[in-house]
């Protein structure tokens, strides 16, 4: 029977989603049957098929949940248009006003080697980890966090995005000779949702510095020509005066992103931005089906405390246009921020880990808009081989035009 994208399930996934579907029917009522609701086990929420029992997962790219035995699709109604997502109040929470409706129990793992935490879909409690390919993981149990309150659904299928890591990893330069052998060990692209935070604040920034103006004066300057010659010469001359300035500047900011978690090298993560946060729908647990989520490790204070990096320097701009001038000295900035407001948002990517000689490499697909990110390792015996022939390049091609030269001067001897 084929799947829902036309490929044909083995025998090994057949016989998994059958016992899922058998263990499912064990469970239910036997007056209602397969009920196509939701079933809760440890905090983990999964969706059965109301057609035949399997568990539902989420068909990047749409809104709906397919199932991946019989291709029934069941589709996920959105209780609010995207892009309307409720702010919660900053203060509030660190004021233990925290609403326990926004908060949520999840069942996470932990990774031995890179203490990243994530959670399974399902049943499974076991694998390599998407972070670092490593295949030792612990059962952390049951976690309380702030609950999500968007998510940006993935938009790129599996087949895309293994697509992209094929070509990438193929058009690597200077790559070990056995690193794709070795790379295959690694465990496959996996669907994993980012924790990020998003701020918005209104902040007031009160500021000292000086302006400079530039102004040209003729003086009197020593040169020399290209035969040594020297001599006294008027030319212009640009010099800046400085004036003492002070004042201020206001902004507000919203949706500053900030990712809650440091288990990927940050310049990798930011290089997939953006993000179209515009399209961020209210985050329901279908969305989530057959995905794994990583749990925040930077928390809503730490969050807070980046965004306010991010901030500044935007404020820093403003406050360089204030003074004006042609030139500014910065000397002081004292930001307020009032109305500051937060949310715990989840962000698709398509990760790829495999260790090589003991290193862990990563590959980041953003599955919203294609973009990729990776790391990988160098060979350099190919770099040293390389550099080598450059300077046998080089030595040939200067003998061959010394002696090309010699010949031309013969040449114009015997004439």
């Amino acid at each position: 029977m084929a799947g829902p994208w036309g490929e044909r399930p083995d025998e090994d996934r057949i016989s998994r989603i059958a016992a899922e579907a058998l263990r499912h029917a064990e469970r239910a009522s036997p007056s209602q049957g397969l009920a196509p609701g939701p079933s809760a086990d440890a905090g983990e929420l999964r969706f059965p098929c109301s057609q035949c029992g399997a568990f539902l997962t989420f068909k990047p790219g749409t809104s709906v949940m397919v199932c991946a035995f019989c291709g029934h699709e069941n589709r996920i109604d959105e209780v609010q248009p995207p892009g309307t997502l409720r702010e919660l109040n900053y203060h509030a929470w660190l004021g233990k006003l925290a609403d326990q409706r926004e908060v949520e129990t999840t069942r996470t793992v932990k990774c031995d080697a890179c203490a990243a935490e994530f959670s399974f879909s399902g049943d499974e409690f076991s694998g390599h980890c998407p972070f670092c390919g490593s295949a030792t993981v612990t059962d952390t149990g049951v976690n309380q966090h702030i609950k999500p309150s968007g998510v940006l659904p993935f938009g790129i299928d599996r087949k895309d995005a293994e697509a992209a890591f094929d070509r990438w990893l193929g058009g690597l330069w200077f790559a070990p000779s056995d690193l794709k052998h070795r790379s295959e060990k690694r465990e496959r692209l996996v669907g994993m949702y980012l924790p990020y935070w998003t701020f918005d604040s209104a902040t007031r920034s009160v500021y000292r510095g000086q302006r400079g103006d530039q102004y040209t004066t003729m003086e009197w300057v020593t040169v020399s020509d290209d035969k040594g010659n020297v001599r006294r010469v008027q030319q212009p001359v640009v010099r800046i005066r400085w004036s003492l300035a002070a004042g201020q500047v206001a902004r507000d900011f919203d949706d500053v992103l900030v990712p809650a978690a440091e288990t990927l090298p940050s310049a990798m993560v930011d290089r997939l931005e953006p993000w179209d946060l515009q399209d961020l729908r209210f985050y329901r647990p279908e969305y989530l089906a057959g995905f794994r989520a990583q749990a925040y490790g930077i928390d809503l204070t730490a969050g807070f405390d980046r965004a306010k990096v991010r901030m500044a320097a935007a404020i820093r701009q403003d406050v360089a246009r204030d003074i004006g001038g042609d030139v500014q000295r910065i000397d002081f900035v004292d930001t307020q921020h009032d109305d500051v407001t937060f949310k715990h948002v989840l962000l698709p990517v398509w990760l790829a880990a495999y260790r090589y000689r003991g290193q862990p490499y990563r590959f980041l697909v953003n599955a919203r808009t294609g973009q990729v990110q990776g790391e990988r390792p160098w060979s350099w015996i190919k770099i040293s081989l390389a550099v080598l022939l450059g300077l046998a390049l080089l030595i040939i091609l200067y003998v061959l035009l010394g002696e090309g030269g010699f010949i031309e001067q013969m040449l114009r001897g015997m004439r």
